[in-house]
């Protein structure tokens, strides 16, 4: 069955009447969904199945029966690994109806159906009882409840109410309950027989050792470290720039602001430790011990240490372990692999990443300082703060307060696009762009969202300069940055489409400078950008004969690729430590079928290395000095292999000519080495077209990635495919 949605195109600008088959979403949820890269996940997999096998036996060996919840069990796993462990049964609770069902056909596939039940709610709606989803409590809980964040996806009000419902409690609360409760009701002295006495005497120990219940993994702990660090600083906070000898500086709103109170989740081993100053040790912030009830409250912990070097206290850098038994053997971590001894040994999970925290303002602090990190917690989320022993003394040691953005920057830029604005050489390529067309009596208009260049043309001399901004919240933004360079008036913005623009908002004067990043918010794909060549064409009535355009052309660009890691969030896994999981692999097949497996998707390539098989090139045009035109432009051709390894798919990304001689890359930015590895830029995210099959490479020039590319104007959509060819 299909109906009409109406979607906004990011190409295009424009709402679209889209026709689509119902199981759209859905088909896209699975698509996008990643399940791979945990199935992959051999460190995470085999500390779950050791910590599993110790807690059945330990339960098995008070001589109880073993009865499981595994809450978030998505494909089965690990409640197949308690089956096999010896438990005697295990109710798997699954939320999201795709999965669950894949669960239950894999379940059936590896000969556990009688001893596993797929329960397809959230854990909450879960029941207990003769008619309800499980017949008894269980007495061990297994849960993958996780994210980067550790309690991003709920895991505290999962736990909370799991050991309120669903476990089973201990007989009394203290260490000495259960043998004040015997000694109630069946006194020791009146027992008839030694052996009576012996059997009361082994109930009560057996009680006294029993816990809550036992809980795999057992524990979590949260890890922290305070570092001075320029590149994630630039990341949050506006940097002045200097254009023609004067100083863009930032509004002092911005400075001030605590920022958007989101976590920003990373491939903290791909920043390396030159690119930050570690101001304190690695500090242990708080444990959740889960197989003991657990509150979703409001809580906060606070390390205290001396600094270890002077600097600007600015960022948190943050990561957890799981420890799978109360011995705290078996440990699954999440430290950044610069942390081991040998870091190619350290396990690459995307699934589970490093946290950065950003404090809400920089400070100084002198080597020796004692200072005090907190970190706080809801139900759901983390932030940090830091104090010196005098503030905690003036504010009687008061918990940091939530980040919340007042200055509104942090809700129009993102994290990279700070970076971006922040880039020096980029920005010196604009002003050197915009320097070499301006004249005296230019008039420029700024097609861009929250963007510098209207301010940037107006500080070179242009005689007008107007700001399209598609938002109230962005033209406020570069309205405070007009303001605390003393400069209103000297941009005009205006919070209007392109397509309703006249010459009376421009006061009869015509454009002649249309400038460009070009950067959209709405942007997930590279060449979504090209809404910027959609714009100038809508604008074409209000350009002079000889209107510069900058940028004048971008071009689209493309080279194979073999993923060090990436490939796993895309590659079937069939077996998972001896069990089927085919089923989780045809679901997620299918959905990829369905449409995204011929579509490229967006990945920041700085976080992913990879190494290029072939050459890059360009493979299509853009001129942005034509309007948009009527019919398809196509580019076909092949790029011979030229290194060995695996190719698992090609990356893609745009490029800006804003003159003949200046350019601005969106992917690559240095040449690729000999050995074929790539650096890729951090502010923008690249496509990604993953091989259906990844295929072996050589460097012999007989094979070769054959691709064919159409952009359709009507769709603002390039349609691409890629074979492997022999030559």
């Amino acid at each position: 069955m299909k109906t009409f949605c109406g979607r906004a195109n990011p190409s295009t600008g424009a709402l679209d009447r889209v026709e689509e088959s119902e199981e759209y979403d859905y088909h896209q949820e699975i698509a996008r969904s990643c399940y791979a890269d945990m199935l992959h996940d051999h460190d995470r997999n085999k500390k779950y199945y050791q910590g599993i096998r110790a807690a059945v036996a330990r339960v098995k060996a008070r001589g109880e029966r073993v009865i499981v919840l595994d809450i978030g069990s998505g494909t089965g796993l690990l409640s197949m690994m308690a089956v096999t462990a010896g438990a005697d049964f295990c109710y798997a609770v699954e939320v999201f109806k795709p999965t669950a069902e894949a669960a239950q056909c894999i379940v059936e596939k590896n000969g556990f159906s009688e001893k596993i039940k797929i329960i397809n709610r959230h854990s909450t709606d879960v029941t207990v009882g003769p008619d309800g989803d499980m017949q008894m409590k269980a007495n061990i809980l297994i849960t993958e409840l996780f994210d980067t964040e550790l309690i991003g996806e709920g895991a505290l009000p999962s736990y909370e109410h799991a050991h309120q419902n669903l476990v089973q409690f201990p007989v009394a609360g203290s260490k000495h309950g259960p043998k004040l409760l015997l000694s109630n009701t069946i006194p020791l002295k009146s027992a008839k027989t030694e052996l009576f006495r012996q059997r009361v005497k082994r109930f009560i120990f057996i009680l006294q050792q029993k816990e809550a219940c036992e809980a795999v993994p057992h524990r979590a702990t949260v890890y922290a470290q305070l570092v001075e660090s320029e590149l994630l600083w630039s990341w949050v906070q506006m940097q002045p720039v200097e254009v023609e000898g004067a100083h863009l500086v930032p509004p002092p709103a911005m400075g001030h602001c605590a920022g958007a109170h989101s976590v920003c989740d990373i491939q903290l081993s791909q920043v390396s430790p030159r690119n930050f100053t570690p101001l304190g040790p690695l500090c242990t912030m708080f444990s959740v011990d889960f197989s003991k009830p657990v509150s979703s409250a409001f809580q906060s912990h606070t390390s205290q240490f001396v600094a270890r070097s002077s600097g600007r206290a600015q960022v948190v850098l943050s990561w957890w372990d799981l420890d799978m038994d109360p011995s705290g053997s078996v440990v699954c971590t999440m430290a950044p692999s610069w942390t081991y001894p040998q870091p190619k040994t350290a396990p690459w999970r995307d699934h589970w990443m490093q946290s950065l925290y950003f404090l809400p303002t920089e400070s100084r602090v002198t080597e020796g300082e004692e200072l005090s990190l907190t970190v706080c917690h809801d139900d759901y989320s983390l932030w940090y703060g830091l104090q010196s022993p005098s503030q905690q003394d003036s504010q009687a040691e008061a918990p940091p307060t939530r980040p919340c953005c007042t200055c509104q920057a942090h809700l129009v830029w993102t994290r990279p696009r700070f970076g971006e604005l922040n880039d020096r050489r980029r920005t010196e390529s604009y002003v050197s762009a915009l320097r070499s067309v301006m004249r005296e009596d230019s008039v420029c208009l700024g097609v861009s969202d929250g963007s510098l260049l209207p301010v940037f043309a107006h500080m070179i001399g242009a005689k007008k300069v107007y700001g399209l901004e598609n938002s109230r919240m962005s033209k406020q933004v570069i309205k405070q940055v007009l303001e605390a360079n003393s400069m209103e008036g000297g941009v005009e913005l205006l919070e209007i489409q392109p397509e309703q623009l006249t010459s009376d908002d421009l006061g009869g004067e015509q454009i002649s400078v249309l400038m460009g990043e070009p950067y959209f918010s709405t942007s997930l794909l590279p060449w979504h950008s090209l809404f910027f060549w959609y714009c100038r064409t809508a604008l074409a009535g209000l350009l002079r004969p000889n209107a510069t355009i900058l940028p004048c052309s971008a071009t689209l660009h493309m080279v194979a690729v073999e993923f060090q890691d990436l490939w796993r969030i895309r590659a079937p896994c069939g077996t998972c430590e001896g069990f089927n999981v085919s089923p989780m692999d045809e679901m997620v097949q299918r959905s990829l079928d369905f449409r995204e497996s011929r579509e490229a998707e967006p990945h920041p390539l700085w976080e992913y290395p990879c190494r290029a098989l072939t050459r890059s090139t360009a493979v299509m045009t853009f001129d942005f000095t034509q309007c948009i035109p009527q019919q398809p432009i196509s580019s076909q051709g092949s790029l011979p292999f030229i290194r060995n390894g695996r190719c698992h798919g090609v990356a893609l990304w745009m490029e800006y000519h804003l003159t003949a001689d200046i350019t601005v890359t969106a992917g690559l930015i240095g040449p690729i080495s000999e050995q074929g590895e790539c650096e890729w830029s951090r502010h923008r995210k690249q496509g990604v077209y993953f091989l259906r099959s990844p295929c072996e490479s050589s460097d012999d020039g007989r094979a070769a990635v054959s691709y064919s590319f159409t952009f359709e104007p009507g769709l603002g959509d390039i349609k691409m495919d890629f074979s492997v060819e022999e030559q």
